[in-house]
């Protein structure tokens, strides 16, 4: 639909549709099957309430998928009904895993030695749906209003949605669905918990750390001088390069560090996991796993 000699805001402005129909579509009912089915057939979840979690989920990917989008387009020349009915549909997008992420949760509460032999598999699944409530919701509506996306379009409040919501749901949902087949294949003696352990929560740490210490604050910074003077202000050397927004960089550090060390130790579970499948007579103390795990 563009060369390389399309205006750069035509080129984004079809990006944009390309990334959200994928993002806001298909890939929140990818999202919302594959763990409603796992889950149920562990028996961690009702299979009344992942079948109604999946027709719901298909119903506003089919009925609704590009209307969803048009909460984008709200300075765009859309009427204000379209925009309003992609606010609403966009809102529900979340709905149907956030159900599904309450009820195996209070499923675990009532039996903790119920998830035993699937339980780091079934914490990342825990991880998607708490970020897609956190990440693809929260801070999703925290931009998504008129009034709001006005003033803070193309700031770091954009990326606190994004980073938030990316990874947290298809990351961790990425390393759920490895899991889940490594745990049948891999021997016993070669399940290191003790790396999943520090995986999860390094990851998952590291990521709220990043959006604490450092995009929330430089995003809300941004925000108000957009409100107060304007984007073009909010944009502009004055405060992208003032010392407020320096420190936020240098503060997104340790959140970032945390986050490679836990990519790293699930790298390496997944090396020795490997490695245990296809040469089982390999001694895994031979495999040096940092002291730092």
């Amino acid at each position: 639909m563009y060369t390389n000699r399309t205006p750069l805001s035509i080129a984004e402005y079809w990006r944009w549709w390309v990334v959200h129909l994928w993002v806001e579509g298909f890939f929140e009912v990818f999202a919302t099957v594959a763990i409603a089915y796992l889950c149920s057939e562990l028996g961690f979840l009702k299979k009344s309430s992942a079948l109604k979690a999946t027709y719901m989920t298909a119903i506003l990917y089919l009925g609704s998928g590009v209307i969803g989008t048009l909460h984008h387009l709200y300075f765009s020349g859309t009427p204000a009904f379209i925009a309003a009915m992609g606010s609403v549909a966009s809102a529900l997008e979340v709905v149907p895993l956030t159900l599904i992420g309450f009820e195996v949760v209070k499923t675990l509460k009532l039996s903790q030695a119920a998830e035993g032999f699937y339980r780091w598999p079934l914490r990342f699944f825990l991880g998607t749906c708490f970020w897609n409530l956190v990440g693809a919701g929260i801070f999703g509506f925290l931009i998504n209003p008129p009034i709001v996306l006005y003033y803070s379009q193309a700031l770091n409040t954009t990326p606190i949605h994004a980073h938030s919501a990316l990874f947290g749901v298809y990351g961790s949902l990425a390393i759920a669905l490895m899991l889940f087949p490594l745990r049948e294949m891999v021997p016993q003696r070669a399940w290191n918990e003790k790396l999943l352990r520090f995986s999860f929560w390094a990851i998952n740490g590291g990521l709220a750390a990043m959006l604490v210490f450092s995009l929330i604050p430089s995003g809300f910074y941004q925000l108000a001088a957009s409100v107060n003077y304007g984007t073009w202000y909010a944009r502009s050397a004055a405060v992208v390069g003032s010392p407020w927004i320096h420190w936020t960089v240098w503060l997104r550090m340790p959140g970032d560090i945390f986050f490679a060390l836990g990519a790293l130790a699930i790298f390496v579970f997944t090396m020795q996991a490997v490695i245990a499948i296809f040469y089982p007579n390999q001694n895994l103390a031979e495999i040096k796993t940092p002291n730092y795990f």
